[in-house]
């Protein structure tokens, strides 16, 4: 997931408010600009987002993990991502209530040269104690608008089949399935189909207003 670009902003947050049940602000970063990354939020913000997603795998969430996390392991992952995004090579979005990180996603672009102009929706991650309050399609709204805006043709992803809260969320934001993958996941003994779902921004050429609360800084 290469390309050049200046690097991206750091984790600077916006005061925009979702419009949700509660007040929550909205942090977004894409490639090409912006300050680098200070180094003591970038810890805090790997410490908040590793307890979000072992919990979430704790109560069984499909985000690709089979155990929780650890600090270590969300703490290189992020790195990728900032990379790709200083790159010009991705998107990072994070949502806050009251101060407090509540949800996260990101997408990156593809590394094969043939598939350049198009992006993978990889993670889409809200806490239990969020869920319900419009964070998740917040953050996918905006992941969205920032792949339109640095000219993503085809945006993906891939859900586990029994996420069915998940797929319609999607389906609702315009995706459609192009793909699946029987009995595919495994989860111990259990098994579940991988759904691979598409948008094609291509058939999109009017740029909707970014969502309230998820400006790109």
């Amino acid at each position: 997931m290469a390309a050049a670009g200046p690097p991206a902003p750091g984790y600077a947050r916006d005061r925009e408010h979702l419009r949700s049940q509660q007040r929550a602000s909205c942090a977004g970063h894409r490639g090409r600009g912006g300050a680098g990354i200070r180094p003591h939020l970038q810890a805090r913000f790997a410490e908040s987002a590793q307890q979000i997603l072992a919990d979430l795998v704790r109560a069984g969430a499909a985000l690709g993990w089979v155990e929780p996390p650890s600090r270590a392991d969300v703490a290189e992952l992020l790195g990728h991502v900032v990379r790709a995004v200083r790159a010009g090579d991705g998107s990072l979005r994070a949502a806050y209530l009251d101060r407090r990180l509540v949800g996260l996603g990101y997408w990156l672009r593809y590394a094969r040269p043939t598939h350049r102009p198009h992006a993978d929706l990889e993670k889409i991650a809200v806490d239990g104690a969020a869920q319900g309050r419009g964070v998740g399609r917040a953050l996918t709204a905006a992941l969205i608008a920032d792949a339109r805006r640095s000219g993503i043709e085809v945006l993906t992803l891939d859900a586990r089949g029994d996420n069915s809260s998940a797929l319609h969320l999607y389906r609702s934001l315009g995706f459609t399935e192009y793909g699946r993958l029987p009995d595919f996941v495994a989860v111990g003994e259990r098994r579940f189909d991988k759904v691979f779902y598409m948008l094609d921004l291509r058939r999109q050429r009017l740029t909707p207003r970014t969502p309230e609360g998820c400006r790109a800084s």
